[in-house]
């Protein structure tokens, strides 16, 4: 399984390619599959939703977990690339030219990558909140860890987005990311 095996990367510390990117996306996937199941807790007695919207949120909630699960993988594959332009040869002028735009390219896919997650991280975090106040209350530390992650989750994609902006000279795209984090962050 794809979860499992980013996972044991995350948590082999001896393995440089994953790290805080791959590691938000999962904190992401995690509280998707928590709040899923606190609305799934939450269809029989209706706590501020009908069962009909309990159940939608949680297919959304479990689209969003299996996303954030492929995320994380992309984002290992995304810092792999960039790596791969650091490595390019610099001997000539052409080399040096090539190597410059293949990290500017590395750089760009590095923080589409996490905004992407981040954005996913971010429906995941506002579906927690609706349901805080709303949901089954034997459920409510469950929730409660669950927008933590989601908080977690967008928090570490933007730190990542932001790591990457450096190597990004197009200033489009720097605004861009810029909105883009903006936006993410209210």
């Amino acid at each position: 399984m794809m979860g499992n095996d980013i996972l044991g990367k995350i948590i082999d510390s001896d393995n440089t390619k994953v790290g805080g990117g791959a590691s938000s996306a999962l904190s992401g996937a995690m509280a998707a599959g928590m709040i899923s199941m606190v609305a799934k807790l939450s269809v029989k007695k209706e706590y501020g939703f009908s069962g009909d919207e309990y159940k939608i949120m949680a297919e959304e909630l479990d689209i969003l977990a299996e996303g954030l699960m492929h995320g994380a993988k992309k984002d290992e594959e995304a810092f792999v690339e960039l790596m791969k332009a650091y490595k390019l040869p610099k001997e000539t002028d052409e080399d040096k030219a090539a190597r410059r735009q293949a990290i500017q390219d590395g750089s760009i896919l590095a923080s589409r990558v996490p905004e992407s997650n981040a954005i996913m991280c971010r429906k995941v975090l506002d579906m927690g909140n609706t349901l805080v106040g709303k949901s089954n209350p034997n459920a409510a530390s469950d929730l409660m860890v669950s927008i933590k992650l989601a908080e977690l989750g967008v928090y570490g994609c933007i730190l990542n987005i932001r790591a990457n902006l450096p190597s990004i000279k197009d200033e489009k795209t720097l605004q861009e990311f810029e909105a883009s984090i903006k936006k993410l962050e209210s």
